[in-house]
C-alpha cells in the first residue's frame, strides 16, 4: 500500500478526480479526510469507501469562504490526528467573458481557485512541520502551462497555482513538505460533461468539447482515475525527491 498510514486531505472530494483520488487514496491505505459542498454526494463516497473497508471522514465546506478553509485544517487534524497529505483540488470554470464581466463569478472564482489553495497550504504547513513534514499536490490544468483562448480567468488561476507550488516548494523545502502542482488535460469529468452539454457559462461548450478532444493527440479525453493516481504517486513517499514540479497528465497535450 502506497500511502499506509498517510492523513489526507482531498478538495472537491464528492465528483470526478477528486472523488478517484478518495477512492484511491484509501484502497492505498490512507486515512482520507473528504471536504465538498455536495453533502449527499460525500454521503455516498463516505458508504462505498466504508464497504470496501477503507476509512474515510467527510466535512461539507464551501472552501471559496476563508472561515471555512481555517475550520477544514481543524477539523482534519483534530479527527486524524495529524495532516500528511492535502491535496488540494476544489476549483470552478468560472466566467469566460471579460467584456461583460460577472463581477460576482469572478470574485468567487478567485476564492475557489488560488485563495482556498494559499490558505490551506499556510494552515496546513505548521501541522506538517509539527509531523516532521508531508506532501501538498495543487490541481492546477494544462491551462495553467499554456493560455487559453475560451477562458483566460480559468487560465489565470490555475497560472497561479503553478506559481503557488513552485515558490512553496523551495520555501518548506528544508522542513520536509512537498509541493507540487498537477495540471490534468480534458478529463471526463462532471465539469467537463456539462461543459459540452451547455450546462455552464461558457458559450458554445459541445464545439469547445469537439476542438478539445481534437487536440489530445491520444485521441480521447483522459479518465479521473488517471489523474488520481499521478496525485497519488506525489503525494507518496515514491515521489521523495520531488518537488515544485507542474506535473502534465493530458494525453499530450503539451508537448506540442
Amino acid at each position: 500500500m502506497r500511502l499506509l498510514g498517510k492523513r489526507a486531505i482531498i478538495t472537491g472530494a464528492a465528483s470526478g478526480m477528486g472523488r478517484a483520488g478518495s477512492l484511491l487514496f484509501a484502497r492505498e491505505g490512507a486515512r482520507v479526510f473528504a471536504v465538498d459542498v455536495d453533502g449527499p454526494a460525500l454521503a455516498l463516497l463516505q458508504a462505498e469507501i466504508a464497504q470496501a473497508g477503507g476509512q474515510l471522514a467527510t466535512l461539507v465546506a464551501d472552501l471559496s469562504v476563508a472561515d471555512e478553509v481555517a475550520r477544514m485544517v481543524r477539523a482534519c487534524d483534530g479527527a486524524l490526528g495529524g495532516i500528511d497529505v492535502l491535496w488540494s483540488h476544489a476549483g470552478v470554470n468560472g466566467p469566460p467573458n471579460l467584456e461583460q464581466l460577472d463581477a460576482a463569478l469572478y470574485e468567487k472564482t478567485l476564492a475557489l481557485n488560488i485563495t482556498a489553495a494559499v490558505l490551506a497550504c499556510g494552515q496546513v504547513a505548521p501541522v506538517m512541520r509539527r509531523n516532521g513534514g508531508g506532501a501538498m499536490v495543487l490541481t492546477s490544468s494544462v491551462a495553467g502551462l499554456v493560455g487559453s483562448i475560451q477562458n483566460p480567468i480559468y487560465s489565470a488561476t490555475k497560472f497561479a497555482l503553478v506559481g503557488l507550488a513552485k515558490s512553496l516548494a523551495l520555501r518548506f523545502a528544508p522542513e520536509g513538505i512537498r509541493v507540487n502542482a498537477l495540471c490534468p488535460g480534458p478529463i471526463d469529468s462532471p465539469m467537463l460533461r456539462d461543459l459540452i452539454a451547455g450546462r455552464t457559462s461558457v458559450p458554445n461548450g459541445a464545439e469547445l468539447g469537439a476542438k478539445l478532444l481534437a487536440s489530445i493527440p491520444m485521441g480521447r479525453f483522459g479518465a479521473p482515475h488517471e489523474v488520481a493516481e499521478a496525485a497519488l504517486w506525489l503525494a507518496s513517499d515514491a515521489a521523495s525527491f520531488v518537488t515544485g514540479i507542474a506535473l502534465p497528465v493530458d494525453g499530450g497535450v503539451t508537448a506540442r
